[in-house]
């Protein structure tokens, strides 16, 4: 059995750079890392509560925060911005001012900017929502990988991989289906990838979607 590691965690101070970016003393990390989560999962929350696309992706890319002495400032990549804008003009805003009051910050000042990805379907997050919307729907495993998979060459992307693991289309025995396209060269530190880990609730119990999509290589 080989050893499995997360692609971005193996290239952090290569090529790739941490989603957070802030210092903290010893004592109190603990604590500075359960607020990343608690934002995550709040705006996580709120955009798939206030704005869903008709496909069933809420279209958050990625989450970045960065943290000063006096300021918090959190930078969602989305695929489909206007979902939020469009249901509630002032929805940025409310957001903004919710997630405030829900840290209770105190003198820090909380900044919220969101950024639109040119390719929605080039990012692995968005992807595996994608996926997970289909098998929701009773799609097959087959079927759903492969249409994302088009999706995804349809955004220009060098290479993707798509592994679905679990109960799939209710077999009695979890297994594992993958599909490969393009060129996925996952042992070179060289290659910067986008990933994903996203478990999906079906009616036969969770499945676990993993993507890796190969971006450049430095030289």
């Amino acid at each position: 059995m080989g050893q499995k590691i997360n692609p971005l965690g193996l290239r952090l101070g290569t090529n790739q750079d941490h989603y957070s970016i802030w210092f903290s003393q010893p004592k109190a990390y603990s604590e500075s890392l359960q607020e990343d989560q608690k934002i995550r999962s709040f705006i996580k929350n709120y955009i798939q509560k206030t704005s869903i696309s008709p496909s069933g992706v809420a279209g958050i890319a990625r989450i970045f925060i960065y943290k000063r002495v006096d300021l918090i400032e959190v930078r969602i990549c989305m695929g489909f911005p206007k979902l939020l804008i469009e249901n509630r003009p002032q929805g940025l805003e409310e957001l903004q001012r919710t997630l405030q009051k829900e840290l209770n910050c105190g003198n820090q000042k909380l900044n919220i900017v969101i950024t639109k990805i040119e390719k929605p379907y080039s990012n692995p997050n968005i992807l595996a929502e994608f996926i997970a919307g289909q098998l929701k729907n009773r799609v097959s495993v087959r079927q759903a990988m492969k249409k994302a998979i088009e999706l995804a060459e349809d955004a220009d992307t060098k290479g993707i991989q798509v592994q679905i693991a679990g109960r799939l289309n209710g077999q009695d025995i979890a297994r594992v289906q993958w599909i490969r396209e393009g060129r996925v060269p996952r042992q070179t530190i060289r290659a910067t990838f986008d990933y994903c880990s996203y478990p999906v609730r079906t009616i036969y119990g969770v499945l676990g979607i993993k993507i890796w999509i190969f971006v450049d290589e430095t030289k």
